[in-house]
């Protein structure tokens, strides 16, 4: 935060000195998270409550906000990832405390420029994401620029000196609580007459030797279409990427690996099909020259057993299908949704079986209480160990 100090005081100095608007900010999650793994003589079970707490204070096209959070673990037998604890498998979720968020805005309709620790999301979070599963979340210090010149068309621009990671304030290591460097997030998107095409840059620069080495610094372009169209009272989305990945700045390896996404879902007014095929490839099977995504929000894609939080070096294959159902209302609950995923994970390079995951979701919503009961199994062939995970998570905000 020490590069930005400069910038935030001035930026609130030129801001008016009275806000007209204060609103509270107040998040509060509690879960339980159970984790059987092969190959480890003890279960993981955590129970955890996670609070963030701020304000946000607005005039005209000004604001700022200051969000806290702490994670408590009431039951904390589990390796959370920053204390040893060798018998019970990983659940990324350390006790912590400290500031989530601090940040400065300026919007209009055409610009907004945010200052400060702040959340980005890019897309579908496949490459830039917030980490909302894990408790502690993931943040940026950074400068962002989102610009709408004409109608239909957004840039949007970030440079990031420092990533708060997951492993909050006791993170060490290959975890630290934060990473530094000079990374650069560039998204261009056009609200074409199909779709959004978005052509991206990702510049990651890891700056920290104890993780990986400096491996995880990597440049990626691509381009991506997402769109949906009306069938009636049905509606298809769809969705398709491309991108290119190598070595940049300090990164030791020299490699360049593809990154390929198809991706069909139907909404048919209640059921719900889906299915696509995504892939990470590699380049010479050594450690770490397949394609990675170190900053995405990564347990929405390849199966939520967190088998492939690293792409493996031979890369990866994610066929998978999903179908669901929706309702707006059941009884009380407001927005009930069932839903199973099914992923069948191959290499990428010499496409060897890795294993299969079902993946099942329900949840509602009751005023400001959201519930949600999840359940992953993955059935290992050629990588890691059979792992079964349970979640019951209640969330609730204002």
């Amino acid at each position: 935060m020490r590069r930005a100090l400069p910038l935030l005081s001035a930026m609130a100095i030129a801001a008016p000195a009275t806000a007209q608007t204060i609103k509270p900010l107040v998040d509060v999650r509690l879960r339980e998270e159970h984790v059987a793994q092969d190959g480890l003589p003890q279960d993981a079970d955590a129970v955890t409550m996670r609070v963030r707490t701020g304000l946000q204070a607005s005039e005209g096209h000004w604001s700022a906000l200051a969000e806290a959070q702490g994670n408590l673990a009431i039951v904390p037998d589990y390796f959370d990832g920053v204390h040893p604890n060798a018998a019970r498998p990983l659940i990324g979720d350390p006790q912590s405390i400290g500031l989530y968020r601090a940040q400065v805005q300026y919007k209009t309709d055409p610009l907004t420029l945010t200052v400060g620790r702040q959340r980005i999301v890019l897309d579908d979070e496949r490459f830039v994401g917030a980490a909302a599963i894990r408790n502690n979340g993931q943040t940026f210090d950074a400068v962002r620029v989102e610009l709408v010149p004409v109608k239909g068309v957004k840039a949007d621009l970030s440079y990031v000196w420092g990533v708060r990671t997951v492993w909050g304030i006791d993170g060490t290591g290959a975890r630290p609580r934060s990473i530094g460097g000079d990374t650069v997030l560039a998204n261009l998107g056009w609200a074409s007459p199909i779709g959004t095409l978005t052509g991206f840059a990702y510049l990651i620069d890891e700056d920290e030797a104890a993780v990986q080495g400096f491996r995880l610094s990597s440049q990626t372009y691509g381009t991506r279409l997402a769109g949906s169209k009306a069938l009636g009272k049905a509606k298809l989305a769809y969705q398709a990427s491309w991108a290119r990945q190598s070595d940049y700045h300090r990164n030791p390896n020299s490699y360049s690996a593809d990154y390929w996404l198809a991706d069909v879902a139907l909404d048919l007014n209640g059921p719900r099909l889906g299915g696509g095929y995504e892939v990470l490839g590699a380049d010479r099977g050594q450690a770490l020259t397949s394609f990675q995504t170190p900053l995405s929000s990564i347990f929405k894609f390849q199966g939520w057993a967190d088998k492939f939080t690293t792409t493996p070096p031979d890369g990866i294959r994610d066929l998978y299908a999903s179908t669901g159902w929706g309702w707006k209302q059941v009884g009380a609950v407001k927005a009930v949704s069932l839903s199973a995923i099914w992923h069948r994970f191959e290499s990428d390079r010499l496409v060897r079986h890795y294993g299969n995951e079902i993946d099942l979701l329900a949840q509602g919503k009751i005023g400001r209480t959201t519930a949600s009961l999840r359940y992953a199994n993955y059935q290992a062939d050629r990588f890691a160990t059979d792992t079964q995970k349970l979640w019951l998570q209640l969330d609730w905000t204002i």
